[in-house]
């Protein structure tokens, strides 16, 4: 079946849908996206998503492209559009179209509103995460305000290029103090040998994952032991347990940092619970 894109209020073919070459986000970056869950066609903490588009919309100075009612309707219709049961759906909103000059256009430009949505291999990444996935950490080179969800994302692609080519599924991003911030698409986790889970603490230096704030809600309810705090590299070394967490992947438990073995080598009980009972905590939506 061929894939269907929305591209500023038509639904296209995904070969035929187009965007102006004088697009802010091809030309500057000048943009900001969201990835949402979709489970069983429904789709998961569309509230918390939206609210963080609006925010990175904020904080860039882009108007909404559409009213949030008109929004819900066409990512709904996309997901059907693209007979999606079990994926992702992805918008992505830009400052528009205009000739190529830094400072921002006249207040008449319409932002560009592109929504895609594409089913996933639910069973691969259940076989993904039963086998644990490796790490390895390169230098966070990024800009200075991670927290807005920019499409500016070449410094990642570079972490994950860094990641295939040395046989990893994800990489951990080091500040220049040693710490671990986040992972290129995802936020990073460790359990340490008393058992308390710690990530980095939210701020300009990482992205405030959904599916971070829903694991936070878990740890909470299940009364496990949580600590907001950064960690060093050689602190996830010694951990007992580690794992990411990101909307298209949940909760992926990790066996390996830069080679060496996480506790034992295998995915640790608590990352593989949480990762089962995920879906108890979200809020689904139809």
């Amino acid at each position: 079946m061929s894939r269907v894109a929305y591209v500023n209020g038509r639904y296209l073919p995904l070969n035929d849908a187009k965007i102006s070459v004088e697009d802010r986000g091809y030309q500057f970056a000048d943009g900001v996206y969201e990835v949402c869950e979709v489970r069983g066609g429904c789709l998961v903490d569309e509230r918390r998503h939206m609210a963080r588009l609006d925010r990175s919309l904020g904080e860039l100075n882009i108007a909404r492209p559409i009213s949030p009612a008109a929004l819900a309707v066409v990512l709904r219709e996309t997901i059907r559009r693209n007979r999606v049961r079990d994926g992702i759906v992805y918008v992505q909103v830009t400052r528009g179209v205009a000739r190529r000059d830094f400072p921002f256009p006249s207040v008449e430009t319409r932002p560009s509103l592109v929504v895609t949505a594409r089913s996933n291999d639910i069973e691969r990444l259940q076989q993904i995460a039963t086998e644990g996935i490796t790490v390895i950490t390169v230098p966070d080179i990024r800009w200075k305000r991670v927290d807005i969800k920019s499409v500016a994302l070449l410094p990642n692609v570079l972490a994950k290029q860094s990641a295939r080519e040395r046989g990893a599924r994800e990489a951990w991003l080091v500040d220049a103090h040693g710490r671990v911030t986040e992972g290129a698409s995802s936020n990073a986790w460790i359990v340490s040998r008393e058992g308390r889970l710690i990530t980095h603490p939210v701020g300009h230096e990482i992205l405030s994952g959904i599916t971070r704030s829903v694991v936070i809600d878990a740890i909470k309810a299940q009364g496990l032991s949580f600590e907001e705090r950064s960690f060093a590299v050689d602190e996830a070394y010694a951990a007992r347990e580690a794992f990411i967490t990101s909307a298209s992947q949940t909760v992926l438990p990790v066996i390996s940092i830069n080679g060496r073995p996480i506790g034992n080598g295998s995915p640790g009980w608590i990352a593989t619970g949480l990762r089962r009972d995920y879906h108890r905590y979200a809020e689904i939506s139809e």
